[in-house]
C-alpha cells in the first residue's frame, strides 16, 4: 500500500517537474541526431568517401592505446567527440566486442573523472560560478530528477561528461552516481548493435 502511494507521489512529482516532457523531447532529439548522423554517413559513403576504408586505415595506422587515450580525454572533458565515431572504429578492430567493452569502461571512468573534477572545482568559487552558469540547465535537471537524469545522460545523446561534471558540482551522492552511470554500458551495446551492422 505504502509502495503504491510512493509511486503515485513520484509520478505526480515527475509530471509537475515536467520530467516526462523532458524525456520525450530528449528522446525525439536524440533519435533525430542519430538518424542524421547515420544518414550523413550513408550519404558520404555512397557519393564521396569510403568510410570503411578510412576506418580500416585508422586501425592500421594508429595504435589502439592512442585512440583509447583520445577517447578517454574526450569523455572526461565535456564529451568533445561523439562516442559513436569510436564505436565505428571499434567495429574494424580484430576484437570488436572487446574493444567496445574497453570503450564503454573508458567512457564510464571518464564520467567518474568529470565528477571528481566537478567536486574539485566546487572549492574554487570563481571557476564554480562560471561552470555553474554553463551547466545551469543540467544542474537544474539533476536537482529536480536526480538519478534518472544521470540515466538519461548515460543512455541518450546528452553529453555524459557534462552531466557527470554537474553531479560533482552539486555534490550528488557519489555512490548513487556510480550506480546510475552503469547504464553507460547499455548505451554502448545498443548503439553498437546498429553501428556494427553498418560498418
Amino acid at each position: 500500500m505504502k509502495k503504491g502511494i510512493r509511486l503515485k507521489a513520484l509520478n505526480r512529482h515527475y509530471k509537475i517537474t515536467k520530467f516526462y516532457a523532458f524525456l520525450k523531447n530528449t528522446a525525439i532529439k536524440g533519435s533525430l541526431i542519430i538518424l542524421i548522423i547515420i544518414g550523413l554517413l550513408f550519404f558520404l559513403e555512397y557519393f564521396f568517401i569510403d568510410i570503411n576504408a578510412i576506418l580500416n586505415s585508422i586501425v592500421e595506422a594508429h595504435s589502439p592505446v592512442l585512440v583509447f587515450t583520445i577517447f578517454f580525454a574526450s569523455e572526461t572533458i565535456l564529451g568533445i567527440v561523439p562516442p559513436d565515431i569510436f564505436i565505428a572504429w571499434g567495429s574494424k578492430t580484430a576484437t570488436p566486442w572487446l574493444t567496445l567493452f574497453i570503450l564503454a569502461t573508458l567512457s564510464y571512468l571518464g564520467g567518474v573523472m568529470a565528477y571528481i573534477i566537478g567536486g574539485l572545482l566546487f572549492r574554487i568559487s570563481v571557476i564554480r560560478n562560471y561552470i555553474e552558469k554553463k551547466t545551469a540547465k543540467h544542474i537544474s535537471s539533476l536537482r529536480k530528477w536526480g538519478g534518472l537524469f544521470i540515466l538519461i545522460g548515460a543512455l541518450l545523446p546528452l553529453p555524459h561528461a557534462t552531466v557527470s561534471l554537474a553531479c560533482g558540482l552539486v555534490k550528488y551522492s557519489f555512490k548513487n552516481y556510480l550506480l546510475w552511470a552503469l547504464f553507460r554500458y547499455l548505451r554502448f551495446v545498443l548503439y553498437a548493435l546498429v553501428i556494427f551492422k553498418i560498418f
